[in-house]
């Protein structure tokens, strides 16, 4: 495990304790990137137990943001988010890297 340049938000780190809490596991969050979306790549958004030993760690607040080795190169600088407005809320990833996205935000391409 390391620290690198992904930022978890309080927005985002607050929500996270407030579901963790609920479901009675740790306030962790786990994101990857996956192949898919309408951009090429999506992220995907879930808690963990516990890190892995290949995972990159933030920590706002005492709630913790899990990002893979694997996931990291595509996500290196950016900073995680929870939103609300008229359409509704989510997690929302502000990636330096991204060259597009799609309108509804879940997807990218580099």
């Amino acid at each position: 495990m390391s620290d690198t340049q992904i930022t978890l938000a309080p927005s985002a780190a607050a929500r996270v304790a407030a579901i963790a809490d609920k479901q009675g596991k740790p306030a962790i969050l786990r994101l990857s990137v996956e192949g898919g979306g309408c951009s090429g790549f999506q992220y995907k958004f879930g808690l963990a137990d516990a890190p892995e030993d290949d995972d990159t760690v933030a920590e706002t607040d005492g709630v913790r943001l899990l990002v893979d080795s694997v996931s990291l190169g595509l996500l290196e600088g950016s900073m995680v988010e929870y939103v609300e407005s008229l359409g509704g809320a989510a997690f929302k990833v502000s990636n330096p890297q991204a060259a597009s996205g799609c309108g509804c935000g879940s997807s990218f391409a580099i």
